[in-house]
């Protein structure tokens, strides 16, 4: 990407590999990635960073309860999560593994010496409610019945001598960047539970963990061999230690300390790590803080929390082997709510590829190319005068862009797919109002009008259907290539123009398989 563009970077979070990846994972990851081609597709120059968080007490527990290696346990899971993001045919720029990239550890501890040197460090013996699920302490005042609110089960006492950050000298400085937006936090809702929860006072966070407690796992502290950093201020840090954040690379330069726009896109149950602590370790160090952190809910299977011990966890990747890529990324993204929690069924996504995928947009391209090959030898037609109502499905199908860019610079991946959906509900009304084959008839029996009517017509739903291309690519990258190959367009959409009129006439379409064959 030329280093004129602008510089975009958006980040999922990174997910402990304690176990396998569940379909809240993809969840986050189509979102992320579909936010990411949105931006290249608008021509940003984007980097899109992933990964897995591997230096986790929860890791080693797992480890432990397997009977294997942690480095055995963290490798094969890590592994499942990158397959994942493969499956989801996602454009990630970066995937960081914490415990095995030496650019890694070698950012925490520039971050950690940054904070230190500033004062915010220092070193205190405390006793706490601990919950090793959330890995973090908790305050009596926090429980839920005396449980961690997050997983629902009672945290342990620890006691023991730490390093910890001081955290309350940043809530009044926090509190302002909030309010006014300079660290913009959606939605809303999110954005007033964080203002909450740091009115509700600060207290200074317990950044290292004994070497004993943590099994020897993690990345030591800085001068103090008997420790190790806490798992989340070696997470959080992955964000810009994998721009080489270290080295002051060029990549961290361009991406976060140049960039105008820093997204993070995380679940609501680690809002306060992203939205408080991170920025907080930050502005200590002096760096750059994120410009937005974006908060998605959970998702939930026919009512339940997602939960190993109900049994009702969802492979996504065999979703992905059963439905393709395509089919899982336009549900997610389409019939999922971003703020809300929304819950997943299959039979939910069985109907929406049959009604949504298969019968409307598949049967659109299937019948608009067998017409194109049946009427006019295969070749797109050159259009005449157009009438009222081709004219209509043009504006349509030309505003399409700006409706699904200003859906997506509003985190709204449903609102941008019903736009588009809109506009393919236009074009299957469009051609049993015009029928074409009745043009066909007339123009075979000599009528010199009905031909032109019918390649006007034809014209107008391949071009329908090529701006449809171009626009689905964000949410189905594989179909919109598939798309664009049987109108014999170049296969990269994106390389068309995104106004209406780009098609060639004279180019010829080329029938293929069905879209979303069904079962």
């Amino acid at each position: 990407m030329d280093a004129k563009c602008n510089p975009y970077f958006i980040s999922t979070a990174i997910p402990y590999v304690n176990g396998r990846p569940h379909i809240g994972h993809a969840m986050e990851l189509a979102l992320t990635d579909a936010l990411a081609r949105s931006h290249r597709l608008w021509g940003d120059d984007v980097w899109f960073q992933t990964g897995a968080d591997e230096n986790s007490l929860k890791n080693v527990l797992a480890a432990e309860r397997e009977g294997i290696a942690v480095r055995d346990l963290v490798n094969r899971n890590s592994g499942e999560f990158q397959t994942l993001a493969d499956r989801l045919d996602s454009s990630y720029d970066g995937f960081l593994r914490t415990s095995v990239e030496p650019r890694h550890a070698a950012g925490v501890t520039r971050l950690w010496r940054a904070c230190a040197q500033n004062g915010d460090i220092y070193k205190s013996g405390y006793r706490g409610l601990y919950c090793v699920g959330c890995e973090q302490f908790y305050t009596e005042g926090e429980l839920a019945d005396g449980l961690c609110p997050e997983h629902l089960s009672p945290p342990e006492v620890v006691e023991e001598e730490n390093h910890f950050f001081r955290l309350s000298r940043y809530a009044d400085q926090l509190h302002e960047l909030i309010v006014n937006d300079r660290l913009c936090i959606e939605p809303l809702s999110r954005k007033n539970e964080t203002l909450r929860f740091i009115a509700g006072g600060l207290h200074d966070l317990s950044i290292s963990r004994s070497q004993a407690r943590a099994h020897g796992w993690g990345i030591p502290t800085p001068d103090d061999p008997g420790q190790v950093i806490y798992v989340w201020f070696d997470a959080l840090a992955n964000y810009i230690t994998a721009l080489d954040y270290a080295e002051d690379g060029p990549r961290y330069r361009r991406f976060w300390q140049e960039n105008p726009r820093r997204v993070h896109v995380v679940g609501k149950g680690i809002l306060r790590f992203h939205a408080v602590y991170w920025p907080a370790f930050l502005l200590s160090a002096g760096l750059p803080l994120p410009t937005t952190i974006l908060v998605h809910g959970y998702l939930t299977v026919e009512g339940q929390k997602i939960s190993k011990s109900l049994g009702n966890t969802v492979d996504p990747s065999e979703l992905v082997q059963t439905y393709g890529a395509d089919a899982v990324r336009y549900y997610l993204l389409r019939h999922t709510s971003v703020a809300e929690d929304s819950d997943f069924g299959r039979n939910r996504l069985v109907h929406a590829y049959n009604s949504e995928l298969a019968d409307q947009l598949g049967n659109l391209l299937n019948r608009t190319v067998a017409m194109a090959d049946r009427y006019c030898d295969g070749a797109i037609p050159a259009p005449a005068e157009p009438t009222a109502a081709d004219r209509g499905l043009a504006s349509l199908a030309d505003g399409l862009g700006a409706r699904v860019r200003e859906a997506m610079e509003r985190f709204a991946p449903a609102e941008a797919l019903a736009a588009i959906w809109e506009v393919i509900a236009a074009a299957n009304k469009y051609v049993v109002e015009v029928a074409p084959w009745t043009l066909a008839r007339a123009r075979d029996a000599g009528d010199q009008a009905a031909g032109e009517r019918l390649a006007t017509t034809l014209y107008h739903l391949i071009e329908t259907l090529r701006l449809v291309a171009v626009f689905c690519q964000p949410f189905m990258p594989q179909a919109a290539a598939r798309l664009a190959a049987q109108l014999g367009l170049d296969t990269n959409a994106s390389g068309q123009s995104r106004r209406w009129g780009g098609c060639r006439p004279g180019a010829r379409v080329a029938p293929g398989p069905a879209l979303f064959p069904k079962g």
